[in-house]
């Protein structure tokens, strides 16, 4: 399948490529990726691959969601909101797809994808999440995932959905990747970011919001330099100014 990832990815920078569509019998060591809703692709990335569609599913069993890594955020959360069942109001304004979020441990706040999982499904069958290590935006999942079950629990928390997407409001609207790089311990990225002078800073296509430091967007014409040159000037004078190395949280390819 050819993808021009130009307009496939939120952020609008990559080429158009064949990728594969992989499934559980015919994956080969590609790199899976969801919507590249946090994903950076180079002009020379390594062999991509897609889920197939089978894999975009949400499914109760007894006291278990069953869902398929392939699945929107969004789709989990109106699911959820609609069946009366806690714990995924976080998901109303994350972007991609179940698969990618475990994996990355997304979230907000201390909401996050890993609270109600139970297992999940790679190559190497189920996995519980005890054996699964879960921290701040990370996991050491190193291999596609399938399929995931969470714990049901009743009682889908209005006040704490109002609240969660209050909190995403003050996040821009353009073309990005989310939030570039993980907040350190006690402090915030987008917080250091500002105070070394880059809020608003430009270079070519790719501009530091001026609504939030720790976003890039694309203004347009932003391209895979453009955002790599921001990437690390905002390392380099944080950790001038700080002494703080800024982590990526977007994955670059």
């Amino acid at each position: 399948m050819i993808i021009d990832f130009s307009k496939f990815s939120s952020i609008k920078i990559g080429p158009k490529i064949r990728v594969k569509i992989v499934n559980e019998y015919n994956y080969n060591s590609e790199v899976l990726i969801g919507r590249a809703t946090n994903t950076l692709i180079s002009p020379s990335p390594p062999k991509l691959a897609l889920l197939d569609e089978r894999y975009k599913f949400i499914k109760t069993e007894n006291a278990y969601l069953r869902v398929g890594a392939k699945t929107k955020n969004q789709s989990l959360y109106h699911f959820c909101k609609r069946k009366n069942i806690k714990g995924f109001e976080f998901l109303a304004k994350l972007p991609g797809t179940i698969g990618g979020s475990i994996k990355m441990n997304a979230g907000v706040k201390e909401f996050e994808i890993s609270n109600n999982l139970v297992a999940i499904k790679t190559l190497n069958g189920w996995i519980e999440k005890k054996d699964i290590t879960f921290s701040y935006r990370f996991s050491n999942i190193n291999e596609p995932v399938f399929e995931a079950l969470f714990e049901i629990k009743e009682g889908f928390d209005f006040e704490l959905d109002k609240t969660l997407k209050l909190l995403r409001s003050n996040q821009p609207k353009e073309a990005s990747l989310g939030s570039v790089f993980k907040n350190p311990k006690n402090d915030f990225a987008g917080r250091l970011i500002e105070a070394v002078g880059m809020k608003g800073m430009k270079k070519g296509g790719i501009k530091v919001s001026e609504i939030h430091a720790n976003f890039f967007i694309n203004t347009g014409s932003g391209t895979f330099e453009d955002m790599m040159f921001l990437i690390k000037e905002a390392k380099k004078r944080v950790y001038n100014e700080f002494g703080i190395l800024l982590e990526e949280e977007i994955i670059i390819l």
